[in-house]
Order: structure tokens, then sequence, then C-alpha cells
């Protein structure tokens, strides 16, 4: 077993593809346990979501293995070496073929609702699944990519049988498959839960990342076409008011939210930061809101004092955390901070204020060094996190821990550097956070995955 359920696997899949961050990716998903793995990578990318509707052709007396594929635009895959292994006859392949272009005319009506595709002409297009098996469907989806246009296709798969992996090399510009263990004999054996996906899961997934993307008519045509509406999702770009200061932002409260962390990006970052909204989206899946918003003004950003000023950094995430309580759904809601580089120094100042009422603190690859003599007033539980090979940040993470008087624990990522590009790692980040905010906050209703508690097992082992 690699992954608790597909979020989890689109999560690990995600950290392999970050490398493909850019405004000409689009991701791709096959319905329907494709679809939320590529949810996930669509999320973490900020890359928008599609379907590529492709049907596979089950041997008749063992349908899950696929002797070919259909797909969109008349695409039609016939594996011939097992049609004859499995002595499935020309009638009975048609027959098969039949009832799933029918079911195929089904899920075109249901997901696209009288819209037509993406445009993906001369675009990086990523097509993912929740595991290869034959890789019939995924051919048939590389075969309608290439038709529309695509300029590139990455097929992504969590976990994949290595003859199917090197064989569909041959239909894809690129491959990456996160797990390929020798033998496989179903997908559902490497996740702990693998339920079926519904259409309306699907169409959930469709319409969280059109929203997403503002394409709020687009979303509500796809929610129609399945026979449904829906409440319209608050768009979460907002203005932080700090006296004369205003403050661009991103404030995300999910429905039934029992925390909220208030992010603090380190120098030459931004509310945008593609690692920073990545772990915000893993703890609004646990139910926690984020605030994520630029501490410095675009004129104060480029004065390189003005970056390093942690007092400055300090009181303006002090006075975010007030304008916060001032929020619908945010005011009752205990605060969690989490600082990267210099804002992990920001974070650990603003909580040493008792007034502040932070209940726990995640730095990532942070200068706590920096925070100074507010180090010891810090009561708040917490978590510093280093790259195993961002050496020098290490020691400075030691040296700050051996001067707090709360509970604290450093975990080294192994692998890791400062950035935290590497496979896997910033992943590791998320999980490790979503884990001390839904512990040390003690909401009654977050529940840490098994995935959380056990990196956390393994976390406080390190430490």
């Amino acid at each position: 077993m690699f992954f608790v359920d597909r979020q989890d696997a689109g999560e690990q899949l995600a950290a392999r593809l970050e490398y493909l961050h850019g405004p000409d990716a689009v991701v791709v998903g096959l319905p329907r346990g494709g679809v939320p793995v590529a949810a996930e990578v669509a999320e973490v990318l900020g890359a928008p979501l599609d379907v590529c509707l492709v049907r596979k052709v089950g041997v008749p007396f063992q349908p899950e293995l696929a002797m070919g594929a259909i797909g969109e635009d008349g695409v039609r895959v016939v594996h011939q070496e097992l049609v004859r292994a499995a002595r499935v006859s020309e009638r009975e392949f048609a027959q098969v073929e039949q009832s799933e272009r029918a079911a195929l005319e089904r899920m075109l009506r249901w997901y696209r609702g009288g819209r037509g595709p993406l445009d993906v002409r001369g675009r990086t297009v990523i097509v993912v699944d929740d595991g290869l098996a034959t890789g019939a469907t995924a051919q048939a989806a590389c075969a309608v990519l290439r038709r529309r246009g695509a300029s590139r296709i990455v097929l992504a798969v969590p976990v994949g049988a290595p003859e199917a992996v090197e064989r569909l090399r041959g239909f894809a510009d690129e491959v990456v498959c996160a797990r390929a263990p020798r033998d496989l004999s179903a997908i559902s054996l490497y996740y702990a839960r693998f339920q079926p996906v519904s259409d309306s899961r699907v169409i959930e997934c469709l319409e969280h990342a059109a929203k997403r993307f503002g394409d709020v008519a687009a979303a509500e045509t796809a929610v129609a076409g399945f026979g449904g509406a829906r409440r319209a999702a608050r768009v979460p770009e907002v203005e932080v008011t700090l006296g004369r200061v205003q403050l661009p932002g991103r404030l995300e409260i999910p429905e039934n939210a029992r925390g909220i962390v208030v992010f603090a990006h380190g120098a030459g970052s931004s509310h945008t930061s593609p690692r920073n909204r990545f772990v915000a989206g893993q703890l609004n899946r646990a139910r926690l809101g984020t605030l994520l918003f630029d501490l410095l003004t675009a004129q104060e950003a480029a004065d390189r004092q003005a970056v390093f000023d942690i007092d400055l950094l300090a009181e303006r995430l002090t006075h975010s955390m007030r304008w916060l309580r001032e929020q619908p759904g945010a005011a009752r809601l205990p605060i969690g901070l989490f600082g990267a580089s210099t804002g992990a120094a920001a974070a650990l100042q603003a909580a040493a204020d008792p007034d502040a009422d932070v209940a726990a603190l995640v730095c990532r690859g942070g200068r706590p060094d920096l925070a100074g003599p507010y180090l010891s007033a810090v009561s708040a539980p917490t978590l510093l996190i280093v790259g195993s090979h961002d050496h020098a940040v290490i020691d400075l993470n030691r040296r700050a821990q051996a001067r707090m008087r709360c509970e604290s624990r450093l975990v080294l990522v192994a692998g890791a550097g400062h950035l935290f590009e590497e496979p896997h790692t910033l992943g590791v980040v998320a999980r490790l956070a979503r884990g001390w905010f839904a512990y040390h906050l003690q909401f009654g209703g977050v529940e840490r995955s098994p995935a959380d508690s056990a990196t956390l097992r393994r976390a406080r082992v390190r430490a």
C-alpha cells in the first residue's frame, strides 16, 4: 500500500510535477478515478482542470482487464495480443465497444454540459489517472489530445505496471510514475481506500476548478448538465487593511472551519507563492481556514532593508490577526501561524505578544534566530521544519530551539534543501503542518488522516 486515498496519491504525484508549473499547463483527468487525483495536481500547479473522456473496453469475462479503449473524437485503441490471448471474437469485442460508446455519450452530456473541451493547442497537457495497468485508456487519451493540438503530453500516474509505463513512453512525450511495483495485479491494492468515484464527484472536481479560475458560468453549466444547482463559491481574494496600508491577500474559510492559519512568507515571496498555497490547500482540506497576504507593499518589497525588518513584519502580522477577527466566520476561530524563511521570525515575534493569542506555530525552512530575544516569550507549541540538506539553517534552528521555553519539535525532512523543491518533500511539510495544527489547536471536528498520524509519529521519533 503506497497511498491512503486518491487525494493522498494526488499530493504525492503533484510533488513530482511542480517543475511543470506555468501558464501553458493544463491538467486532464481520466474519469472517473483519475479526476480526483488530477484535481489535486491542478490545485498545486495552479492549472485549469478538464477531463478527457475515454472508456475501457474490458474483456467480457474480466471487465477490469482492458483489451482496448475508446475516446472522444472517434479514437479507438485495440490490444490485439490481449484480444487473441483472451480468445475474444470480433463480435464480442464489438458488443462491448457499443455498450461503452453509449456510456461515453452519457458522460459527454453530464461532464461537459454542452461545453466543449478546453483548448489545448500549443499547450503542455498533463494527463492524470489513478493507476496504469494495461495503459489502454491512457493511450486513447494521448491520441485524443494529440489530435487537438497539444504541444507536449506528460502522462502522470501514482502507480503503474512497469511494462505499461515503458510502452506508454511511445505515446506521451514524458511519463511520470510515482511507483512502479513488479507484478502489479490490481491498482486498488496500492490504496488503503479505493472506493468507486461517482459522477457527482467528478462534476464537483470540475466545478471547483472552474470557479477557481473565475469561470463561474462554465461551472454552473456543468452542474446544470448533471441536473443540479450548487451554491457559488466565494471569491477568496481580499484586501487586508492595516491602518493606511492595504495589502493584497487570499482568505479561504471552509465550511465548518475549526480554526484558521495565517501565513507569513519569506523574503522575495508573496501571497501567491505556490509552495505556501500548496500547504494552505492541504490545511483547507482539514477544515482549517487560511490567510495568505503580502506583508509589504510593492514599494516596500523593493527595499532590501524592509524585507529583513522583522519588527515591521511582526507588527504587520499582529495587525493582520486583529483584522482577521473582524471578518465574517473568523471571529471565534483559534489562530495558528505558519512562517517561511524570514516570515518564521516574524511569526515567532508576533506570537510572543501576550495579546496575540496564537494557539500553534509551524516554521518551514525558517530563520527563527532572527526573532532574537522574543524566542523565550513564545508560549504556543512550535514545529520547526528544515530540509536535511539545509545545513546552515539546521544549526540556526537548533540554536533558536534551545532558547525556547514552549513545547517545540525540530523535524528534518530527508533529502530536502532550503526551498523543498525535491520530489515529495513539500508534501511532507504539508502533512506535518496539517497534523501539528489539528493536534495542537485541539479541534473536536478535525481528525488527522492515517498519513498525518504516521508522519507525526515518525517526526517525533526523529526529533
